[in-house]
């Protein structure tokens, strides 16, 4: 599907206040929030309203929602540029997703694989939002009329959604191009980050193992460690050109080390070729370290001071209503409601 809307181009995003962020957040998303709010008009949402999905506890999905709006302002996002809000600030999510829940189709959720993973065979017990959630997540995106999403490989069927939901809508109500069909920004650096205790799965806030992952309030001594750790194989540093696909350990760390160091896989392998890990892991360590303490001093500094964070996401929510509410208004009046 290809859409002829002609509006700005607009990138919306959101993390989830629940478990310490990591670096697979800070590679796959932060850093190209900080990238994209010089090229676009940015919206960074703290999505706690997908975060009640599952219980969460009050006092701690407050404290998490103020720990991921201090690892937006770490890492360099500008909240006199792009716009920093809690979700829930804006009640027109809410609305909107309601709107979309008349437009989407029983059979197209069922699709949605994320669920039947996260459900696995208790999807009877899971709550009616984590189903729907997929839903609230076009809201989100399509509220502010986004073009461009950033968004891992596992998000990329529910943007797929999100379009699906825009197309119904332009259609249903003969509004061609009311709604943009918004468009995944997926390549670059860190796009997918994996656990450092298995290749193949995704480094995640919910695994178990800590070591699994390395926080963004890590300390220098507890980063060297974890990668010390990180698993590997019994081979060296492979080659330019080497076949890395039964060596997913392996592939990851050089990965990482590419994102944070800015500089291409091949020369990453190039200049370790042959040597053992037990010289690369260290580099790669050392290099985490620099990245990620700055980012980590500033987080902590951040924290310290709740009501400041507290003032910029208000000033954030703000600024998103009032690209919100208009919108909104003409969803209404396209619907038919009176008064609108």
């Amino acid at each position: 599907m290809t859409s002829d809307y002609q509006g700005p181009d607009r990138v919306f995003s959101g993390v989830q206040p629940t478990g310490a962020l990591h670096l697979g957040n800070y590679l796959g998303a932060l850093k190209k929030f900080v990238a994209l709010q010089s090229d676009y008009e940015c919206l960074y949402c703290i999505v706690d309203l997908h975060a009640i999905t599952v219980w969460q506890d009050p006092a701690q999905l407050k404290a998490q929602t103020r720990e991921i709006a201090a690892a937006y302002l770490a890492a360099g996002v500008d909240p006199d540029v792009a716009i920093i809000y809690p979700q829930s600030a804006v009640r027109e999510h809410m609305e909107l997703a309601w709107y979309f829940n008349c437009v989407a189709r029983v059979g197209w959720l069922n699709r949605m694989t994320q669920f039947k993973d996260k459900a696995g065979k208790n999807s009877e017990n899971m709550s009616v939002g984590l189903y729907d959630y997929p839903v609230l997540q076009a809201a989100d995106i399509l509220l502010y009329k986004a073009t461009q999403v950033p968004v891992g490989e596992d998000q990329k069927q529910h943007l797929e959604l999100s379009r699906d939901i825009a197309q119904k809508f332009n259609n249903d109500f003969s509004v061609p191009n009311f709604f943009p069909l918004p468009e995944p920004l997926i390549k670059g650096p860190g796009a997918r980050v994996m656990s450092l205790r298995d290749g193949l799965a995704k480094m995640s806030k919910s695994d178990p193992s800590d070591n699994s992952r390395i926080n963004l309030t890590d300390s220098a001594d507890v980063i060297v460690k974890k990668f010390k750790k990180a698993k590997t194989d019994m081979g060296v540093m492979p080659a330019p050109g080497d076949d890395l696909s039964e060596r997913p350990e392996v592939d990851n760390l050089i990965g990482i080390y590419a994102a944070l160091s800015e500089e291409p896989r091949e020369a990453v392998i190039a200049r370790f070729e042959g040597q053992g890990f037990g010289a690369f892991k260290p580099a790669l360590a050392d290099l985490a370290v620099e990245k990620l303490s700055p980012v980590t001093t500033l987080m902590n500094r951040y924290l310290a001071d709740p009501d400041e964070i507290d003032r910029i996401l208000d000033r954030g929510a703000d600024r998103a209503r009032a690209i919100a509410v208009p919108i909104m208004d003409d969803i209404r009046k396209t619907i038919g409601f009176l008064g609108a």
